[in-house]
């Protein structure tokens, strides 16, 4: 009985290691600028690894009077871009520990 016990701690001594590891790889990853592109960039949006917009740039040639929905487009695909990069290293650096509990 008492050995059952003792493993009882052990998981939970290894489950508090990993949590405290996650939390700190989470910081690392709020921490890095991540760089979303439009085509040819026209624009560029860096974000902070938990998704907040810092900074967005805009290439004088993107801004078209007559065609602002050209304009709209490469906001939002340089926006997903950034999004999907930060979506990638998330997955490469925090799924090391989820892919083996089934999240």
């Amino acid at each position: 009985m008492m050995r059952g016990m003792g493993n009882m701690q052990q998981m939970m001594k290894q489950a508090q290691k990993m949590q405290k590891q996650m939390g700190e790889e989470q910081e690392k990853l709020n921490a890095q600028e991540f760089i979303g592109n439009a085509p040819d960039d026209m624009v560029t949006a860096t974000f902070t690894g938990d998704k907040k917009l810092k900074d967005i740039s805009i290439n004088p040639e993107a801004v078209d009077a007559d065609d602002v929905d050209m304009l709209e487009d490469l906001v939002v695909a340089a926006v997903n871009d950034g999004i999907a990069k930060i979506d990638d290293a998330t997955q490469k650096t925090m799924g090391k520990y989820t892919n083996g509990l089934g999240m």
